[in-house]
């Protein structure tokens, strides 16, 4: 059975690293390898070029402006891309993929020759909040704040060698709000793909610890199109029916916050798998709505897999947990 030639342009990155090994024990996957760790080699559009019209599909994991180059440098009719980078997720022709939001957003992406992978904090977020606009128990003009906490590795490898040098291991212990002029690069994703009118108000935090994350939207009850007293009770009914029989979204029974040690809301649970966890707390006035995922995980290469399998015609789960 001939295999699937898969190639990752921006394999040293932390994305590309992360999807290597998550295909590198696959039977089924030939993974075509640029030989050199010369930046020169690695970044040389010509030599890409020839790797990425060998490909039936294309990982790009690079920063946005690297990730257009790249596409311009298809030749081969049935190359097929993932773009891991912010390029091209609100761009027009490509795909969104994130396959649990509806069976159109699946079948999109079963067909799609070019997708975009989406953004770790818009994943929680999409997730939370598109269900709720669908089913017509958020207003689409409702104006949504989202608190996301964060490990320092989604910000690649720079912000890696920043957390982690000598140089600043005293100067950032505590937790640091960042993305302060409210103008984070993954809000037009936000607004966009959970079907929101407005842009959200949006406070991404970085943690000091390297994976994991969780994305927190607080709503008020009265505001919303939900019956019956027991709001926070009828939104988790209502996420255990739209995700039901999805293999990597779990939602959380309602007690489940007297199971959190002290009371507090682990972020790394979900780490060095694909699941994401949805969860709901809150009472007949105030609800808050939270996602955890490992945000190198379904976050971004977990995610970029399950994509590719779904665009090969594989169990999605293939090569997963």
């Amino acid at each position: 059975m001939p295999k699937y030639k898969i190639f990752v342009d921006g394999q040293e990155g932390t994305t590309g690293l992360e999807i290597n090994d998550r295909l590198k024990n696959r039977d089924d996957i030939e993974i075509l390898r640029i030989p050199s760790k010369e930046l020169s080699v690695l970044w040389n559009p010509n030599e890409r070029r020839k790797y990425i019209n060998q490909a039936d599909i294309v990982f790009l994991c690079l920063p946005d402006e690297a990730a257009k180059q790249s596409v311009t440098l298809i030749e081969n009719p049935k190359t097929r891309v993932i773009d891991a980078s912010t390029a091209h997720r609100v761009a027009d022709g490509w795909t969104y993929g994130i396959p649990e939001l509806s069976e159109e957003h699946r079948k999109n992406i079963e067909n799609a020759k070019r997708l975009a992978n989406p953004g770790c904090f818009p994943t929680g977020f999409n997730m939370l909040v598109y269900p709720l606009i669908k089913g017509n128990i958020l207003p689409a003009d409702y104006p949504v704040t989202c608190h996301a906490v964060t490990g320092y590795s989604g910000g690649g490898i720079k912000l890696i060698e920043m957390f982690e040098s000598d140089e600043n291991k005293d100067k950032l212990n505590s937790p640091c709000f960042y993305s302060l002029a409210l103008q984070h690069k993954h809000l037009p994703e936000m607004q966009k793909h959970s079907g929101l009118i407005n842009l959200p108000v949006f406070t991404p935090i970085l943690g000091k610890y390297y994976r994991g994350m969780t994305v927190a939207v607080p709503i008020y009850a009265d505001k919303i199109n939900c019956r019956g007293a027991q709001y926070a009770s009828a939104i988790n009914e209502f996420y255990q029916n739209y995700y039901h029989g999805q293999n990597f979204v779990k939602v959380l029974p309602m007690n489940i916050q007297n199971e959190f040690e002290f009371g507090y809301l682990n972020a790394e649970e979900c780490n060095f798998t694909n699941n994401i966890e949805i969860m709901v707390f809150g009472n007949d006035k105030q609800i808050l709505l939270v996602a955890r995922l490992d945000n190198l995980g379904k976050g971004a290469s977990g995610a970029a897999v399950q994509n590719m399998n779904i665009m090969l015609g594989l169990d999605e789960t293939y090569g997963l947990i």
